[in-house]
């Protein structure tokens, strides 16, 4: 790293301390939109089989009860929430929390099971981004209730809005629907989920949306449930979801510069986990983990939702040491570790 970004990124986190020393977050409110790696407990409240709101998830938690959260703990942007200084994490848009002042500082409308492509969520009753959208819509009008319209539309410009999507499109979708494989290569599947992300992005930019995050695709192909359903019996990465993976990233990246350079005023980042979530996988031990082929909750190559609950058998006592958590889902310390990566590759949303 040469000097000048040496010295950005010091001072960079100078400010941050600095500010969030005073009680100040560094973003009026954080916005979150996607799939089961940002969900907090809007699945709770569907007729879905996929949720989380049974132990063991949520066992680490700060109350050590189930939240709704994939996950053993926090997220990644619970931590990102915590950096940016704000005190509380935005609520699920569809559970009690979602009330009075709090949503003034950020609402989570995501949905275990949704993706880019709304096929993907009504297979499984989950919130489609299209639903997620017309959810924010509703927000956004609550907030200019009780804020007025100026500070509203202050808070909507201001606020970080993140999106993870996309992995869900592929594994729980793409790779086991015949009919789609039929219809699309993953070229062209991949053209169709870049088609409604550009339109996602282009009505939240229409709400007053300015600065947006969006997260890339993992390494599919090493999420342990995928190796396990899609590995045929090796007990390796699936080279072959990577590369599509990769291929799907490249063209996520292209479309938002494209976006970028169409909309005014716009700032998008596209925040790559593939490389450090892979780092993490390959080189666990120098990255502080001891195991990242198995995940932590029961036999760890399969389990996740319904199957991961408290009579799986083989659940690990100390998930500090695994990078995953279920068969998709990172553990908290993992999530900690990747949302350490974003909070560098966001300078732009904060600056």
């Amino acid at each position: 790293m040469g000097n000048a970004c040496r010295f950005s990124a010091t001072f960079f986190l100078l400010v941050l301390v600095a500010s969030v020393a005073r009680g100040d977050p560094l973003v009026p409110a954080l916005i979150i939109f996607g799939d089961s790696v940002v969900d907090v407990g809007n699945n709770n409240n569907l007729t879905t089989l996929i949720k989380a709101n049974f132990l063991p998830y949520g066992r680490d938690y700060v109350t050590h009860r189930p939240t709704g959260r994939f996950c053993n703990g926090k997220l990644a942007t619970d931590f990102t929430a915590e950096y940016l200084g704000f005190t509380t994490y935005p609520p699920a848009y569809l559970s009690p929390d979602a009330s009075g002042r709090n949503i003034l500082t950020g609402a989570n409308f995501a949905s275990a099971a949704s993706g880019l492509y709304d096929g993907t969520a009504q297979s499984y009753s989950a919130i489609s981004l299209t639903r997620q959208l017309s959810y924010y819509r509703d927000y956004q009008m609550k907030v200019v209730n009780m804020a007025g319209q100026a500070r509203a539309n202050d808070i909507f410009s201001g606020a970080i809005h993140l999106l993870s999507a996309g992995s869900s499109d592929f594994i729980q979708n793409y790779y086991i629907n015949p009919v789609l494989r039929g219809l699309y290569s993953v070229d062209r599947f991949s053209d169709l989920l870049m088609s409604s992300y550009s339109s996602f992005i282009q009505s939240l930019y229409g709400l007053g949306a300015r600065r947006i995050g969006v997260t890339s695709l993992p390494p599919t192909g090493c999420l342990p449930a995928a190796i396990t359903l899609f590995g045929a019996g090796s007990n390796q990465c699936v080279e072959r979801l990577n590369q599509d993976a990769i291929l799907f990233n490249d063209k996520l990246n292209s479309t938002s510069q494209g976006l970028v350079q169409k909309l005014p005023g716009l700032k998008l980042v596209v925040f790559d986990i593939y490389k450090p979530l892979l780092d993490m996988i390959r080189k666990p031990s120098e990255n502080g983990f001891f195991e990242s082929r198995r995940a932590c909750c029961g036999t760890g190559t399969l389990e996740t939702s319904l199957l991961c609950n408290n009579r799986s058998v083989g659940t690990c006592s100390n998930a500090t040491e695994y990078v995953f958590w279920d068969g998709f889902h990172p553990s908290e310390a993992a999530n900690q570790v990747l949302a350490g990566d974003l909070l560098e590759q966001g300078f732009d949303l904060i600056s």
